[in-house]
């Protein structure tokens, strides 16, 4: 059986000193370095092209959001797992908005931390299962919520004229703005709402109800 590599981030040796001997135990993983900070680990993750990393998300200096983003603009193929003791729904969320694959909390049974780490390394997005709920309800709130709320005053006011028809000079007239302007907005609104078109977002302000 080929062994994965995993390399081990975090500023609290005792901590890294227990994952790495818990990670010691598999057959099929192996701990090829281990740093106590963002930068160190950057540079080991370089040399040693691990299959696996293991971030702390709150540490001192670069910070482990940071640090995912520097890893991520490397051209290693690691899978960055967070492993964090912050359950906070901003911190899950942000970490993978900036690209983690997986997010994994510090008093996770250790059991579970080893399978976590080998569905992560085939390539699944892995959470400690209180946090799987977190982002379950925060793709709903997303699904559900309007994205006429995304707007500014402006684009709306623009969304409407367009909706009515008017040019991008007729809309610059009546706003009291340039037409290069106009046309910035347009591209902004069309973008907030997935469209592409202007008749595309006309035909979207009549469907939903946005008169001008």
């Amino acid at each position: 059986m080929n062994e994965s590599s995993v390399i081990l981030i975090d500023d609290h040796p005792m901590l890294r000193n227990g994952v790495a001997q818990l990670i010691s135990l598999e057959d099929n993983l192996e701990v090829v370095a281990e740093a106590c900070s963002g930068d160190e680990g950057i540079a080991l993750a370089v040399k040693h092209e691990p299959d696996l990393i293991l971030l702390d998300l709150n540490m001192k200096g670069l910070s482990g959001i940071d640090t995912l983003i520097a890893l991520k603009r490397t051209e290693l193929t690691a899978k960055v797992v967070i492993f964090s003791v912050s359950d906070n729904k901003t911190d899950v969320l942000q970490a993978l908005k900036f690209g983690a694959d997986g997010y994994l909390l510090k008093d996770s049974e250790p059991e579970e931390l080893i399978n976590k780490i080998n569905r992560a390394i085939d390539g699944e997005l892995v959470l400690s299962e209180p946090l799987a709920q977190i982002v379950a309800r925060s793709l709903q709130i997303d699904k559900e919520s309007n994205p006429i709320d995304n707007l500014t005053q402006r684009e709306f006011e623009i969304l409407r004229s367009v909706a009515g028809g008017n040019s991008n000079k007729m809309i610059a007239q009546k706003l009291g703005i340039t037409e290069g302007t106009v046309k910035v907005h347009v591209k902004n609104m069309l973008r907030k709402l997935a469209l592409k078109t202007r008749v595309e977002a006309a035909v979207w302000a009549v469907e939903n109800n946005i008169s001008h």
